[in-house]
């Protein structure tokens, strides 16, 4: 993973490390862009791309047509587009070249899909050339082990720029959030984030042999054709936290996520079942009470913005008292996203379930100091 400012060489880098592959294997290789106009402009045609880098031994050829490059080595790169996730699907590589990652649109479904295609050989790679974005994607990927990351500043490739381009931008953006995204390279947090990518790469683990209370979290919908019903459960043991599943579904009636809650108590034998009682009331205990729920119900009511509830549980986060039994992509996009400026509009109805749980089993009956400004 290469994160680089505007100009720093990043297609550069990427087409070089792909043109060395290409010199001696005869492999089958992906090229994915946000578009297939970038693709073939960029990385293939551009003055920094495959063609322009590759050495007149090797100099490869674009067959239109096809959307492939050929190498005279037998090497063969493959046009991909992140407007169409799907194409991705069947094809098999050895490597692949993605480049502006946090360009892409459909943006999840193109990288698991291209990942699920690389399958070749022996050791297949991935390189990724991006200028970086505070997005749940980008900051995820980061975390995963076995991710070799670099950052490429501007300045680092100064002598191929026009004269007085880093001077103007410097003028304008000096010492702002966009000259360290835009020339550094550097992942600036959203304004607001609670939850980071480390301390959620951190928290995973396992489970205990047993706990001393289990509690399902509900957060209700509120229209069975809007936000998600938000079910995560969660126990604890020995003062930590431990988030056992994720069982939130979108488009269920009342009944039917009445229904899922009350076989989702059944499967983990809950103590207790924690319903936001802020859209539906004591509706919320009588639906749950027809679905046959088998754990007591309580219902529980926001005072506060979903932000101000979720500060204490991500203190638990950054002090390492909280363990993932499971991966959560959904879940733990929506808590990076809780409280910033990346939560697109929705509601993260996950992330507030398992707010309330991890509330509950470990911060219920502490008070927390009040300020007042004199």
């Amino acid at each position: 993973m290469l994160l680089g400012g505007r100009g720093s060489g990043k297609t550069f880098a990427g087409g070089f490390w792909m043109n060395r592959l290409a010199e001696t294997k005869d492999w089958t290789f992906a090229l994915v862009g946000p578009a297939l106009h970038d693709v073939r402009e960029v990385m293939v045609e551009g003055p920094s791309g495959l063609k322009a880098q590759a050495p007149g031994r090797n100099r490869p050829r674009w067959e239109a047509g096809r959307r492939r490059l050929i190498w005279p080595s037998g090497a063969a790169a493959y046009a991909f587009s992140a407007e169409d996730p799907d194409s991705l699907r069947g094809p098999q590589f050895h490597a692949a070249w993605a480049d502006e990652f946090c360009a892409w649109r459909n943006i999840e479904t193109t990288l698991s899909n291209l990942r699920f295609g690389l399958r070749l050989g022996v050791d297949p790679k991935l390189a990724i050339t991006t200028t970086p974005r505070p997005i749940p994607a980008l900051r995820r990927l980061l975390a995963e082990p076995g991710v070799v990351k670099a950052r490429l500043a501007t300045q680092a490739n100064a002598a191929n720029l026009a004269p007085g381009f880093l001077g103007h931008l410097r003028a304008l953006y000096a010492g702002t959030r966009l000259e360290a995204q835009e020339m550094e390279g550097l992942v600036i947090e959203a304004d607001g984030a609670l939850f980071r990518a480390e301390d959620l790469a951190r928290a995973r683990g396992s489970q205990p042999a047993k706990f001393e209370r289990v509690v399902v979290a509900v957060d209700p919908p509120a229209s069975a054709h809007g936000d998600a019903c938000g079910i995560v459960v969660a126990g604890r043991w020995d003062k930590t936290g431990y988030v056992l599943a994720d069982r939130s579904a979108r488009g269920l009636s009342p009944a039917g996520w009445a229904r899922r809650v009350a076989e989702t108590a059944r499967e983990f034998d809950a103590d207790l079942v924690l319903a936001e009682a802020n859209q539906g009331g004591e509706m919320v205990r009588t639906l749950l009470g027809q679905a046959d729920c088998p754990a007591q119900v309580r219902l529980v009511h926001a005072s506060r913005s979903k932000k101000a509830r979720a500060e204490p549980v991500a203190a638990l986060y950054e002090q390492g008292r909280v363990v993932h039994c499971d991966a959560f992509p959904a879940l733990e996009e929506e808590m990076m996203a809780l409280g910033s400026e990346t939560s697109g509009g929705r509601s993260p109805d996950r992330a507030d379930a398992l707010v309330w749980a991890l509330t509950h089993l470990l911060l219920a009956g502490k008070t927390q100091p009040r300020l007042r400004a004199l």
